[in-house]
């Protein structure tokens, strides 16, 4: 198995689409700024039959440094969570 890499997806859109190589690559690229921008200000970004990815905050919290065993805080993070719809689920079953 492979991974599926822009290049394949650019391929695979302009095949499916009736696209060139370069339409589909710039329409590949405005759907991922767009979804990286909405993210970016907060929104949660739904597709349907696909998922929904959301910014998902981690607060502060104390840790332990394994080599000395010092506590250390963990600042503050934001990340990216997925989750897949039940469409997307079925199909990998």
């Amino acid at each position: 198995m492979t991974d599926f890499t822009i290049t394949a997806a650019t391929d695979a859109v302009a095949a499916k689409a009736g696209l060139s190589k370069t339409a589909a690559r710039a329409a590949i690229d405005a759907l991922l700024e767009s979804v990286g921008g909405a993210l970016e200000n907060g929104s949660a970004v739904s597709l349907a039959g696909f998922g929904k990815f959301q910014v998902k905050e981690r607060a502060a919290r104390k840790g332990r440094n394994p080599r000395t065993g010092e506590e250390v805080t963990i600042n503050a993070s934001k990340s990216i969570g997925f989750t897949a719809s039940k469409t997307l689920k079925d199909r990998l079953k």
